[in-house]
């Protein structure tokens, strides 16, 4: 009986020991990633923004604004390591009771488990196709403290965001990233010259010139978005290069609600990954360690017997 019961726990020690890298090196990281299915309504706010009112005849209104981000995951669209994000964005100048002054409309793909662009599934933003590059919601799981290409969705564009510091956010380590963005001409449209304080009379050509500076605070091991500041700055400049008026300009942050829901978030995740990855992998080589060793035991003292 002795033998018997060695030989069962040094056979199910075994199987521990070979489980626990498989745990760790392949169930969690196919555990570990976007949901396909995601759900989620973000809100931010921009106290004192500035933004061109073609209703108020060219007027440049101030207001406090409220930004309102809801995204839902297309199911349909997700395949093998591909997620697709739908988003749509609404301002709400709340300080002049004007609904609607900006909408915009996007849709992503990309790589569940590092975050980057993926450009299939009609990915567009505002119904035009857009060539998607860098990360676009997420980051990849263990970020490091190094630059990383970050889309942009107003210019369309990647560009650097450089690790700057590390920082408690509710409580939470997360990296805080800054990408600065160049002045970037977004678009090109025509507006009544009297708009524009100009003496011409009928419509002329303007184009919109975009720069800012975007900072993200990520959590590390999830890579996962904790907090942002987006500080934005859009001019109307005639063909002859002179900036005419200012198109929009505000400081976009979230709101306390939103941060502590990705703080959340991140946090569910975070111990998501130290479980799979360390917790359920070392208490898998202990038991099985402890198995395999009282296995022999057994069969030493039959042995000796």
């Amino acid at each position: 009986m002795r033998r018997v019961i060695g030989l069962v726990l040094i056979g199910l020690g075994a199987f521990l020991l070979v489980l626990a890298p498989l745990v760790r090196f392949q169930v969690a990281p196919a555990l570990i990633a976007a949901p396909a299915d995601q759900y989620r309504i973000s809100k931010l706010e921009a106290t004192g923004a500035q933004y061109f009112s073609v209703g108020d005849k060219g007027k440049v209104v101030t207001g406090d604004l409220d930004i309102t981000v809801t995204t839902r995951g297309d199911v349909t669209g997700a395949q093998g390591d591909r997620v697709v994000w739908d988003e749509v964005m609404v301002v709400n100048d709340v300080t002049n009771s004007t609904p609607l002054i900006s909408y915009t409309e996007r849709r992503s793909a990309f790589n569940k488990y590092t975050g980057e662009g993926i450009n299939c599934c009609s990915v567009k933003i505002n119904d035009e196709p857009v060539q998607l590059q860098g990360q676009i919601y997420k980051w990849p799981f263990d970020v490091q403290k190094k630059t990383y290409s970050v889309f942009n969705s107003t210019t369309g564009k990647a560009f650097d965001a450089k690790f700057v510091a590390e920082e408690q956010v509710n409580g939470l380590t997360a990296y805080r990233f800054e990408q600065a963005i160049p002045p970037t001409k977004t678009d090109t449209l025509n507006a009544p010259a009297s708009y524009l304080g100009m003496d011409e009379t009928g419509d002329v050509q303007v184009d919109r010139f975009y720069d800012g500076v975007n900072t993200f605070w990520i959590e590390p091991a999830t890579g996962s978005p904790v907090r942002q500041e987006q500080q934005r700055h859009e001019v109307l400049k005639t063909q002859d290069g002179v900036e005419r008026s200012v198109a929009f300009v505000a400081t976009a942050k979230m709101t306390q609600q939103t941060q502590n829901d990705l703080v959340k978030n991140a946090t569910d995740g975070k111990n998501t990954i130290t479980l799979l990855k360390t917790t359920i992998p070392l208490a898998l080589v202990l038991v099985g360690l402890a198995m395999v060793i009282v296995g022999f035991l057994l069969l030493r003292r039959r042995a000796e017997r």
